[in-house]
């Protein structure tokens, strides 16, 4: 988003909370597989490292692990009342950037599940999340700059240790009737997941957002080794699953046609909170980010003003400004899948094509939009500094981090959306997308396979191929803005008439059956 100026402002973002002591998820019989795995370990070791004792220690360590090892499968596999309605729902990622899964936690909640939500604590989730109930967050520590010797021996160390840390949070917790696992990441979560669930008898469920190995191959180059083991990985263990979801048609047909998987295509919804937002929302969100992004404040000294809104103080009367800029809005993760160069290079193009017009017509107009690039990843350091060295006239940029609450109120408010996300794979879909129509918001996005599943051309947004087609396509789209008679506010009609099934809906039909399926 889960959303700078030249200079950006410190987040400010909670670490998620917890609604159960970690110490009341594991049950009593999760002790018991503990003891006998470490019974186990030093059975078997006392016959290692004992080999010439007069007590026959081969045989004993072999008689103890014989002994153990039933009793431990019999703990881990061992059933109560509760264990049909319990669900893991794991990411090997940061939960408050994982929509897509903390949805599924959600709605499988609404059904009564007890769902155990495994992940990184970067970010906070949705306030929904954290508040309900029958959701527990069990966080797991995300490993950054791990060094040791060169760097495929700091991969290797880096997956272990992550095996290690999934393995010791699922085989203690109690024992859950589904693993619902995002992909994704994968490496090692699928082949542990996997082991756990068929240690325990849990049913195994993978959600196909992508494809591991093709986000690899973009900064290593697909014949690169680690790139071709990542595939093999994925092709080996993904169809062990008990069950798969995937997020196109296209991708459910080449997981049947080229790996044997058969899927169900679950497509991103948008969820409730993904509507256009009431007037009165959005000057109280703009007021909130003026005070931390001088781009919203107004010139003047009203404190009641934004660049985009005023609030009448006589009887408290929102409305927007007739001579506010356009709000352009393209969340991101910083990824290599987005450029934004092409977005930065078409704004570049833009302010020429005004700056001309301005001297034409002999008016220069100080900001004809603003440019929201809202999110947080790896590479966002990287164009911060091609933002800095950039000098446009006419258009501001910031780059701020939204709160889970405020993403949706700003998509809510924006003018226009811009979509960069180009799928490694060419067979998932941008949800930063399927939550712009969820507000009605139309979309300019670059071009790639299995598009058009999602934004349709000439009728809910536009679709480039280059910086330039972009730049053509925002004066297209804003040259008589805040007029809604030309394409932008035909387009914003047609999501009006043409809202499709929410998240809920199709989450019930999709997916619930797989769920409530007897074993």
């Amino acid at each position: 988003m889960r959303a700078s100026f030249k200079h950006q402002a410190p987040p400010i973002c909670d670490e998620p909370r917890h609604h159960k002591s970690q110490t009341n998820m594991a049950p009593r019989c999760s002790c018991t597989a503990l003891l006998a795995v470490s019974l186990t370990v030093l059975a078997l070791l006392a016959g290692l490292l004992a080999p010439h004792s007069a007590v026959r220690w081969p045989a004993v360590s072999l008689a103890v692990a014989a002994a153990l090892l039933p009793l431990w499968g019999r703990s881990l596999r061992r059933r109560d009342d509760g264990t049909s309605r319990r669900v893991c729902v794991l990411v090997l990622g940061d939960i408050g950037r994982s929509p897509r899964m903390q949805y599924h936690a959600l709605s499988l909640s609404k059904h009564g599940y007890h769902v155990t939500f495994v992940g990184f604590s970067e970010t906070k989730p949705h306030q929904d999340v954290l508040s309900e109930e029958k959701i527990t967050i069990v966080p797991i520590a995300e490993l950054k700059g791990v060094r040791v010797g060169p760097k495929v021996v700091s991969y290797v160390t880096k997956v272990t240790v992550q095996s290690l840390q999934l393995l010791r949070v699922l085989l203690t917790m109690e024992l859950q009737a589904h693993v619902l696992m995002q992909n994704p990441p994968g490496l090692p979560s699928i082949a542990v997941t996997w082991f756990v669930c068929l240690l325990r008898g849990s049913r195994f469920i993978i959600d196909w957002h992508n494809y591991g190995y093709t986000i690899m191959a973009l900064s290593h180059g697909p014949a690169h080794p680690i790139v071709r083991l990542a595939k093999w990985y994925e092709r080996f263990f993904g169809p062990l699953a008990s069950h798969n979801l995937c997020v196109t048609n296209a991708m459910k047909v080449d997981l049947q046609k080229n790996w044997g998987i058969k899927a169900t295509t679950l497509y991103d919804r948008p969820a409730s909170i993904f509507r256009e937002t009431p007037l009165k929302l959005q000057h109280e969100l703009f007021v909130r980010l003026a005070a931390v992004y001088p781009q919203f404040r107004h010139a003047g000294s009203e404190a009641e003003r934004t660049i985009f809104s005023v609030r009448d103080p006589a009887d408290g009367t929102v409305t927007l400004r007739a001579e506010r800029p356009a709000l352009l809005l393209s969340s991101t993760s910083w990824t290599e899948d987005e450029d934004f160069s092409i977005l930065l290079t078409a704004l570049e193009a833009r302010c020429l094509q005004i700056r001309r017009f301005s001297l034409i017509q002999n008016m220069f107009p100080l900001c004809v939009f603003l440019c929201v690039c809202a999110g947080k990843g790896p590479q966002k350091e990287h164009y911060m500094k091609l933002i800095d060295s950039l000098h446009l006239e006419h258009v501001e940029i910031c780059t701020p981090w939204l709160e889970a609450e405020d993403y949706p109120l700003l998509l809510g408010s924006a003018d226009l959306g811009v979509c960069l996300h180009k799928s490694s794979s060419g067979l998932d879909l941008p949800m930063k997308v399927v939550d712009m129509f969820g507000c009605c918001l139309p979309v300019c996005a670059v071009h790639f396979n299995c598009l058009d599943e999602l934004v349709k051309h000439e009728e809910n947004g536009l679709i480039f191929k280059d910086s330039a087609e972009l730049a053509e396509q925002l004066k297209t789209l804003l040259s008589d803005f805040p007029s809604s008679d030309g394409k932008l506010g035909t387009f914003r009609r047609n999501l009006h008439s043409s809202r499709g099934q929410r998240w809920d809906d199709n989450w019930d039909q999709n997916v619930l059956p797989l769920i409530t399926a007897p074993r």
